[in-house]
């Protein structure tokens, strides 16, 4: 189940603002207990960079910014499947500069880029992949509540 919701201050996982105002918006996907997670976050996030006018994309450079943030959502919810049993909430925000995916979930576990980072390993290249095109990235714990946030942020095409 998708939400969208008005803006507040101070949590902008939880918000949606108008699309035509140009302020922060976000879009959020329960993904507990879905099957097929990953091409749903991906489907859920298209539909949002089409919402926020990403896509369709005029010119090669911002094709490419909406395929990055597809890809790191992708990176983001399979970490997700393979490390922690599974997403519970994804959220997506736009504030016309910068996007930010993060993702839920109950694992315990760090996630980190593998280092050293061998190409024809397989296996192993999310985080690698989310560290090189993303702006920054990282994960919140919340103290009492099991499991954490993964988020990434991408910068908009010029």
């Amino acid at each position: 189940m998708s939400t969208t919701r008005p803006d507040s201050p101070g949590s902008p996982e939880s918000a949606e603002s108008s699309g035509a105002s140009g302020g922060r918006q976000t879009r959020s996907l329960s993904l507990g207990g879905e099957s097929g997670v990953v091409p749903l976050a991906r489907d859920f996030a298209r539909q949002a960079l089409y919402a926020w006018g990403w896509l369709p994309a005029e010119t090669a450079d911002r094709r490419a910014a909406a395929e990055d943030v597809l890809l790191v959502v992708s990176e983001l919810v399979t970490n997700a499947c393979l490390h922690a049993d599974g997403p519970d909430e994804m959220w997506i925000t736009c504030d016309n500069k910068v996007i930010r995916v993060e993702v839920a979930d109950r694992g315990t576990g760090q996630p980190a880029p593998r280092t050293p980072h061998r190409a024809g390993r397989p296996g192993g290249h999310g985080m690698f992949i989310v560290q090189r095109l993303c702006l920054d990235w990282g994960v919140v714990r919340t103290p009492g509540v099991a499991g954490k946030k993964v988020w990434a942020e991408l910068g908009a095409p010029a």
